[in-house]
């Protein structure tokens, strides 16, 4: 299981989500999209770097492939069997990676974003697919998640919606509200229900 992190960088948030997939079974590699560890706490940079990062998709996908292959080579890993999770930014990348076509059996999005400039051509999406996402996440409104459940049913794609009701965006981060960004909370109800969905998930696909 592949984690990639949100805006902030490869933070302790993204590593606990792969020590909690350990917990349940499974290899958990937390990825770092940045590069050498870069960390930020202000919205700015956390921008920033999402921004560098995601300019050329070509070097976004590289940095991808190139955890997926490590974590392949893995004793532990069956190669043939392989998910992708990514919270915010993470989702994003992830959800690229699917549309793209990547050779992933599901992918997870925890309020990640959902728009795309490249939707994904009918026929293209190899992995099962679940959005978690919150209904009162302003970054993530309404219609942004209709036109995706549009782009995926035109795109042939096994899909599933999940919107939790007072959840806003960055929900799964207890350190959410700390940021001092409107918008962002964290909700322990929506963070359950969330982290249940996406193992009864790897359950149908895995097992």
């Amino acid at each position: 299981m592949l984690v990639v992190h949100e805006w902030w960088g490869h933070n302790e948030h993204a590593r606990n989500q792969a020590r909690r997939l350990a917990q349940a079974g499974y290899v958990g590699f937390a990825l770092d999209m940045y590069g050498k560890g870069k960390v930020a706490t202000h919205p700015k940079d956390a921008e920033a770097f999402m921004t560098e990062a995601t300019r050329d998709p070509a070097v976004t996908t590289a940095r991808f492939n190139a955890a997926l292959e490590q974590l392949k080579r893995d004793p532990h890993v069956d190669p043939d069997q392989i998910a992708a999770i990514g919270y915010c930014f993470g989702g994003g990348v992830v959800l690229g990676m699917a549309r793209s076509g990547a050779d992933l059996d599901a992918v997870v999005t925890f309020h990640g974003h959902l728009s795309t400039k490249t939707p994904a051509e009918k026929g293209r999406i190899k992995a099962r697919i679940l959005v978690l996402t919150g209904a009162d996440d302003p970054m993530i409104p309404p219609e942004q998640v209709e036109a995706f459940k549009s782009e995926m049913t035109a795109a042939g794609a096994k899909f599933e919606v999940i919107s939790y009701p007072g959840a806003r965006h960055s929900f799964t981060n207890p350190r959410a509200a700390k940021t001092g960004m409107d918008g962002l909370a964290y909700n322990a109800n929506a963070d359950a229900k969330s982290w249940a969905a996406m193992l009864d998930l790897f359950h149908q696909v895995f097992h």
